[in-house]
């Protein structure tokens, strides 16, 4: 997970780059303010990251656990509400 906000930091990084280039090259004029959504996305990303933080320790723990415990895991299946997260996120990991 920890990496999953990793990245989207960096594609947001690149996103404000890549319009601030936009913004120079195609209205000079507009050169230098800064896109005050992208910066509020930013700020809830930074937000975010360290409520995270716990919960990427105890899913590294219970992984460790798991892979200590037991060498012939099998997995079920997603539920439904798992299902429906996972394509949340790669939605919103799409928009962005």
């Amino acid at each position: 997970m920890r990496l999953m906000f990793q990245k989207a930091n960096s594609d947001l990084d690149y996103t404000q780059y890549k319009l601030e280039y936009e913004m120079k090259t195609n209205y000079p004029d507009l050169a230098g303010k800064k896109n005050p959504e992208l910066l509020a996305i930013k700020s809830q990303y930074k937000t975010l990251h360290p409520c995270f933080k716990p919960i990427t320790a105890k899913q590294k723990e219970t992984k460790n656990y798991v892979c200590a415990t037991q060498t012939d895991l099998e997995l079920s299946p997603w539920t439904k509400e798992e299902k429906t997260a996972e394509e949340q996120l790669k939605s919103h990991r799409s928009d962005l």
